[in-house]
Order: structure tokens, then sequence, then C-alpha cells
């Protein structure tokens, strides 16, 4: 059962403008809620918030009791920062996002279950949007090959949108959630199937080209910090071996409806 909440809600939301962030943010307002949004760049009533700005903390949980948290940037002291923006607050309801691949990213789910009475944690698999927008596969689906190190290994890519529809009922319901979330999609699809769904869709050539992890560092250090390129190169090598190929219910038992399927965001996204 959800909380009955008041139209301004002592909610915030980090990373209002990401991903999942601003999804989060929509369905919390379609609950009839206004939640407190924070930003490195604020814009439209939003709070400014950045993790390398400290003083930015205090100012962001002013009133709030409960947060939507995406962990600090990779290349950062996220633990370190995480622990002193828990610190910055009165705090009773966290649901921090999280990864399939790594339980605990970062440090920070961790520091949430320990400092925060009422949490949970989501962990779900590979974006389907990571195929749009500015991400390296998104420009790889642009050029006509996606490039990985993931060789035939399957995942379950999942939509962001389903995400942020946990992470509302999360933030929302009635009980404390205490439990972390485990999100997939409906499917598992190597990034060969991908590119095949979507040169199907789109009637545009794409194709999966498979590198060695080496070559993959290589390319990723182009634009990324070397540790960085690293840490994503060894996840290629996860999936390679099979430890993302598998599919949760849990989308469904928490929201009352399906995921969405690949196929369906490829026609709705990337016609």
């Amino acid at each position: 059962m959800a909380r009955v909440l008041p139209a301004m809600a002592d909610i915030l939301v980090v990373g209002a403008t990401g991903t999942t962030g601003r999804r989060v943010a929509a369905g919390l307002r379609d609950r009839g809620v206004r939640p407190r949004l924070a930003s490195r760049r604020p814009r439209d009533g939003h709070v400014r918030f950045a993790w390398s700005d400290r003083s930015t903390y205090a100012a962001a949980l002013r009133g709030v009791d409960t947060v939507y948290l995406i962990a600090p940037p990779a290349e950062l002291d996220a633990a370190t920062l995480a622990a002193d923006f828990l610190s910055a607050g009165d705090l009773r309801r966290v649901v921090v996002l999280g990864s399939s691949a790594v339980p605990d990213l970062a440090g920070v789910p961790g520091l949430v279950k320990e400092k925060v009475p009422e949490w949970a944690v989501l962990r779900p698999s590979w974006f389907m949007q990571n195929f749009t927008g500015d991400h390296p596969v998104a420009r790889g689906v642009r050029a006509g090959e996606i490039v990985t190190a993931t060789g035939d290994g399957r995942l379950g890519f999942v939509d962001a949108r389903d995400i942020a529809a946990v992470a509302v009922r999360a933030l929302t319901s009635d009980e404390p959630p205490n439990t972390e979330y485990v999100l997939t999609g409906p499917e598992t699809l190597s990034y060969a199937d991908a590119a095949a769904i979507i040169a199907a869709a789109t009637g545009r050539p794409v194709r999966h080209r498979p590198v060695g992890v080496a070559e993959l560092v290589d390319l990723l250090t182009a634009e990324l910090p070397p540790a960085y390129a690293q840490m994503l190169a060894a996840l290629d090598t996860r999936i390679q071996a099979g430890h993302e190929d598998y599919v949760t219910s849990t989308i469904e038992q928490v929201t009352g409806r399906p995921p969405r399927d690949f196929r369906s965001f490829v026609a709705e996204e990337l016609r």
C-alpha cells in the first residue's frame, strides 16, 4: 500500500535531469507529489547539488526525510562523499540506484543500509536507454557498429521507465522496503541480438563487433579515465562469462505489470 503523501512531499531526487532521476520525478508528480529536484546546473526550480561541492549537501537536504540517490561518479571518492551526504540531513528513507553486476557499487548501498533506517537498493541490469542519446553504445548504433568485449554473452536489458516505477513505489510505500530489487527486462539478449533487432526495426545496418578486453580499454580511454575504462571492460567479461544471463520477475511483482521488452523499446525510441 502506498503512503498518502502531501502535495509538497519531503522527497529529494538527486540527479533529477538524468536517465532515471527525471523519470522518478515524473512518476512522483503523477502521484500528486512535487519532489525537490537537485542537479548540478539548477533550473526550473531545481536546487543546486554537486557531489564535488559539500557545501550544497545541507541545503539540498533541508526539510527532507526521503531521497532518491544516485551514487557519485566512479572517479570520485564515492564512499566518503556519500557518507558525508547522508550525515548532512535527518533521513528516514533512501532509495539508492546500484547495479546488478556490482552488488555494493562503490560502497554506497552498504552505507545506506547501515546509516538509514528505511532503505531500498535498486540493482538494474544494463539500461535499454544505453542504445539512445550520447552513450558509447548509442553512438555505435548510429555508426552502424556496436563494439563490446561481451562476446556472445547475454543480459537482461531493462527500460529506465521500469526502474523508475520501482523506485517510486519504494519511495512512497507505506511499509519500509528494506530490500534489494534486482531488475531486468523480460528476456536476455546478446549485443548481436540487439543489433539485429535495431537493424530490422530501422532498416539501417547495425552489427555487433566483439573485441578483446585490451582493445576495448584502449577505445574507452579515448574518452574516459583509465581506471573507469578498466572497470567497464571488466563488466563486459562478466557478461561474456554468463553472469548476467538471467531475468527476474521483480518489476511485475512491484508494479503489477510486466517489464517492457527490447523490441517495444526500439519501436518507440529508435525508429
